[in-house]
């Protein structure tokens, strides 16, 4: 049998947490424990970096915009607000949901920064990475994209780099023409993508009398989906007592089917019949907003048949984030 290797105590650290800097993975760890970096402080560096930020919008104008955009929303774009002001040789920032060729940022030959939003993203805060590409992109050389990293743990945030005041306010386009100035003289590569991305692109279109509410059109049915910024339970609970009442649909041939989670928020769902366009569920969307803040005032237990339509809601729920 062979002999068990003695145990030796680890040296006591000599530096605090935040003194410690990152090395490589195998190498011996700066604070002196004697252990290797990811066994020690690596571990802890990794956590932060790796864990799930369920709000990674909140704090930021327009938060339930900015999830329909990472979630819903094929085709937008929307200006941002720099908390410090463009940078010299930055005319412009614009946020979109998606680049050609899946590129995180985009600094254009004119020195403008475009920033996309659905790109798969590193670490478990997509504030951070979003701020980290930004960042770098502001910086980049015109004409050319910046390729996606994970960023820094203890890196900015969107809610650090953007003002935090002002409107936002989202275009939805019909397609993808919005990535190049002349589409006529794209190269191959980005035409390529260009014609991809309008063909699978999804007609959708943000209403305007209630907010972060888009209507879609799929073959066989519409859709409203709706991005509310209400507590998960209390929204549920209203949505549940309208349910029970018959007060939940949008209109004849319209039902609530139900809600996803993303991102921290609630977003109902509604099918529609396919003859029904945005246009027309302006006005019943708006209605519905009011009984749905009277729902919200409510305090009141829910009934037998409240709960069992809260049931319903719940089981036909799915998580996005």
């Amino acid at each position: 049998m062979a002999k068990k290797r003695p145990q030796t105590k680890a040296k006591r650290p000599q530096l605090d947490d935040a003194e410690v800097p990152v090395v490589g993975a195998r190498e011996p760890c700066p604070c002196g424990s004697g252990r290797r970096y990811k066994a020690c402080h690596g571990r802890t560096a990794a956590q932060a970096t790796t864990a799930l930020v369920q709000g990674p919008f909140e704090g930021l104008p327009g938060e339930c915009d900015w999830v329909a955009l990472r979630e819903l929303v094929p085709a937008a774009t929307v200006g941002l607000t720099l908390r410090d002001g463009l940078p010299e040789g930055v005319p412009s920032v614009t946020l979109a949901t998606v680049l050609p060729m899946a590129w995180p940022a985009l600094r254009r030959d004119d020195g403008s920064v475009l920033l996309g939003l659905q790109n798969d993203t590193a670490s478990g805060d997509i504030s951070r990475d979003l701020a980290d590409t930004l960042a770098r992109a502001l910086t980049a050389d015109p004409g050319t994209p910046v390729q996606g990293r994970r960023a820094p743990a203890d890196g900015p945030r969107l809610q650090d780099l953007l003002a935090p005041e002002g409107a936002f306010e989202p275009e939805v386009h019909s397609g993808f023409e919005f990535w190049v100035p002349d589409p006529e003289n794209a190269t191959p590569d980005v035409s390529a993508s260009l014609e991809r991305a309008n063909a699978a692109a999804i007609p959708t279109v943000r209403l305007q009398g209630v907010d972060a509410a888009y209507w879609c059109e799929t073959p066989d049915k519409n859709h409203l989906r709706w991005v509310m910024p209400h507590d998960e339970e209390r929204l549920l609970d209203a949505l549940a007592r309208l349910h029970a009442a018959g007060r939940s649909s949008l209109g004849e041939g319209t039902r609530l089917v139900g809600s996803f989670r993303a991102h921290g928020l609630t977003v109902p769902v509604w099918d529609l019949p396919s003859e029904i366009t945005a246009q027309d569920i302006e006005k019943p969307a708006a209605e519905f907003a009011e009984r749905l803040a009277e729902a919200l005032a409510t305090d009141a237990p829910l009934t037998h048949d409240e709960r069992r339509a809260r049931g319903g809601l719940t089981n036909r729920q799915v998580t996005l984030s």
